[in-house]
Formats: structure tokens, sequence, C-alpha cells
């Protein structure tokens, strides 16, 4: 029996403000924020005690004590207890790829309704010591008598208590994004200026999206903070290029504190669902989730880690049957300027887009005027897991506005890239 596909609609989206690691969310764990942006969406649509059939997020930083993170921030929302939570992890996609999901599942009529969403902190990371201080631990707990547990420490050394805080590196190059960054970047000729450029225009953007009042309805403020920390309103070309290389000294390096994202705490949430049921409620279809993607290259071999974006993208528009130049906006995620200008760069590269595209011409430019319009993750900070949420509330927002078509892409660890496109409800 075969049936058939429903539109997925986008009501809309919360999140909190994003903050800088170790400042104003630093005694915050990933259940805290996530549930306080959970919170903001059921304010936001009305949702107390309603039941969701299934809200779908994670976190990429987390500790062993976060068990099932995402439902146990539900059961501590106002949303009915009945309503299930699924953590998933997917890096920088993860938020994104849990509204991919839940979509499926609405589109086939599985569900009804879900959120996806996504939480990430890196002051609260979890500190480790070392396997063999570790294993002593564990040796401890099998113990009975007093002198057994004392034994368990005998030829301790100072060094096994050094503690081993997590790093944002790939186990199969030992490199960090940075690192696999500034080598994309030194592979399609990116100049830092390019890079500082389009981050001063990220700043620029939110600071203007800001003062509109355009995250009036998207955030909601938790723990006394009401406004994004990184962005820096009175940014300059010439504060950018005082500021040193931050993942490789030589002569050729590009990437900076400035123009790559920092490490940041936040949470968002999206609210998806079939047009009857928000029908059924009175809430205003902001936009259709109408295709997704996901794509890994082969980075150990030498593919650049953060590409694989750009080729989902070009397998999700031939699924699509669209050309790269058929959207009103293109919401690139900054997790590093280099990686958009090198994702755009591959899409106008020839040789690029036949090897890994298999396309006989390239995808082409875009107009820059449609990019990141109210700013992206280099102004307003990037927590790993909340990102796709953020934009797909903020693509929601643009579109329910202006009608057209919006493209999504995000780079994540592991040399994957997810991507999709919206749909704005005037035009559907």
């Amino acid at each position: 029996m075969t049936r058939e596909l429903r539109r997925v609609a986008v009501i809309g989206g919360t999140r909190i403000p994003f903050c800088r690691s170790g400042t104003l969310y630093a005694d915050l764990s990933n259940q805290d924020m996530m549930t306080a942006a959970l919170n903001g969406l059921v304010d936001r649509y009305n949702l107390k005690g309603e039941h969701i059939d299934e809200v779908v997020g994670g976190a990429v930083v987390t500790h062993s004590r976060d068990f099932n993170l995402t439902r146990e921030s539900v059961l501590g929302t106002k949303l009915a207890p009945s309503t299930p939570g699924v953590t998933l992890q997917q890096a920088c996609g993860t938020s994104l790829q849990a509204a991919l999901g839940t979509a499926a599942k609405i589109a086939t009529g599985e569900i009804e309704s879900g959120i996806a969403c996504g939480s990430d902190t890196t002051s609260d990371a979890p500190i480790v010591f070392s396997k063999k201080f570790s294993k002593r631990l564990i040796d401890l707990n099998t113990k009975k008598t007093i002198l057994d547990k004392i034994r368990v420490f005998q030829g301790l050394s100072p060094a096994e208590l050094t503690p081993q805080p997590p790093a944002v590196k790939e186990p199969r190059t030992g490199l960090g994004m940075g690192e696999h960054c500034e080598l994309m970047a030194q592979e399609w000729g990116i100049t830092r200026a390019e890079q500082d450029q389009l981050a001063y225009e990220s700043h620029k953007k939110a600071a203007a999206a800001y003062e509109e009042g355009w995250f009036d309805d998207l955030m909601v403020p938790c723990a006394g903070v009401y406004r994004d920390n990184n962005l820096r309103t009175d940014i300059t070309l010439e504060k950018l290029a005082t500021l040193k290389t931050a993942f490789d000294k030589s002569d050729k390096a590009t990437l900076t504190a400035g123009n790559s994202t920092p490490l940041t705490d936040g949470a968002s949430a999206a609210l998806l669902a079939s047009e009857d049921w928000a029908k059924a409620r009175g809430l205003p279809i902001a936009a259709y989730l109408t295709y997704g993607q996901h794509w890994a290259n082969n980075f150990p071999a030498g593919d650049g880690l953060l590409m694989a974006p750009a080729i989902a993208v070009s397998k999700m528009l031939d699924r699509a049957g669209l050309t790269l130049q058929d959207f009103d906006f293109y919401e690139i995620h900054e997790a590093f300027a280099a990686q958009v200008l090198c994702t755009l760069k591959a899409w106008e590269d020839p040789a690029y887009c036949a090897k890994h595209m298999g396309k006989n011409a390239p995808l082409g430019s875009i107009d820059r005027t449609k990019l990141n319009v109210k700013g992206s993750s280099l102004a307003v900070g990037h927590p790993f897991a909340a990102t796709g949420a953020r934009i797909v509330g903020n693509l929601a927002k643009l579109l329910s506005l202006n009608g057209g078509r919006g493209l999504i892409s995000v780079c994540t660890a592991g040399g994957m890239g997810v991507a999709a496109i919206m749909e704005g409800a005037k035009a559907a």
C-alpha cells in the first residue's frame, strides 16, 4: 500500500540568546538550556499541556549524566508528559537532521507534530581523568574491605590525576575543525581579507537585525540574558586585521578568532507539524520543509573535512529539479568564514563539480545579497547542536514575510554535511 506524502509545515522556532563559553551560561547544563528553549516554544505557540508526537534533539558535548537528554528536557517543560523525547547526535547538524527526520515522519503520516531541538555547552564540558585512574575507581567499587580499597591506590602517581578536558578534534586525523578548515582555505586560495570581510558583514547584518527587532519573537531570555554576547556592533575590518591567526602560525595561515566561530553555549527549537494539526490549533504556517539531504565525504583520504554540504546541496537540487540560483534566501552556516567561501567556490568550479557531483557544468554562483541576510554563526555564535534549529526558525520567519524559497547548508564534523529546502507558505 502506498501513502501520499503530506506537506510538512514549519510553524516557527525559538532560541535562547547564545553566549560565549565560560561567560553568562557557565553554570547551566545542556538540559537547563534545552528546557528553556523548549519552554519558549511552548509559550510562543500556546502549547501548555499539549501532547507533541515526538521531540528529537541532542547535544554534541555531553556528560554521562545526560541520560536521554531530550526526554529529560521535555519532562522539565510545560508540554504533556506523554510527549516522547529522542536524543541523537550528528555534530553541528544535529538539530537540522532532527528536523529532517521529524519531517519525514510527518510527511508519511506516522506523526502529526514534532519539535526539533539542540543544545550545547562547552562551559559545562565533561572533564575526565586518565584511563589508569578511572580503572582504579572502577576496581574500588568491587572491593569489600578497607584494606583492599587502600591497595587499589598503590603506586598512584600524580600524573594519573591530571584532568583531560575534551578536545574538538577528529579522531581519525587528530586535527581540530579549525586546523582542517585552514587546510581547506589554503587549498582553495581563500584569503584572510575575504574571510574578514564575510565576518564583518555577518556582524553588521545581525546588529541591524537586532535594531529592527527581528529577534524579538525568535528569542526568549534565559538566566537573565536577553542578547547574544558574541555580537560586536563596533566591529571594523581594521580591528579584524589586527587579530593573530588561531590554528596555524605559518605565513600561509588565514583563520583567526574573528573569522571563526567561538565556542558557544546555547539552545534552540523548531516546531513542525502537518497542515491539519496546525490549522486545528489556529497556528499560522510560516513555511514548508520540502527537501532534505545529508552526505559524507572521505576526509581521512584528503577531501576537505567541511566540504560535504556542498555535495549534499547538489544531490538535493537534483532531486528537487532546481538550480542553485532558484532561491530567494541562502542560509549557509558560518562555522568558519573560510568554509562558506570554500563552498561557494566549489559550486563555481567545473573540475570539483565534475569529480564530486558528476556534473557536466558547475552549479554556478549565487547572489551574495541573499546570503545570511540577518547574520549567521560568526555573529551570533555556534552552540554546535543548536545551530540547525536556529537557522530553521530564522528562515521560516524570512519566508513567512517574503514568500519564496530558501536553502540551508550546514557543515558538520566527521566529514558530513546536512542540507534542506524550505518554501514560504505564501508561494505554496
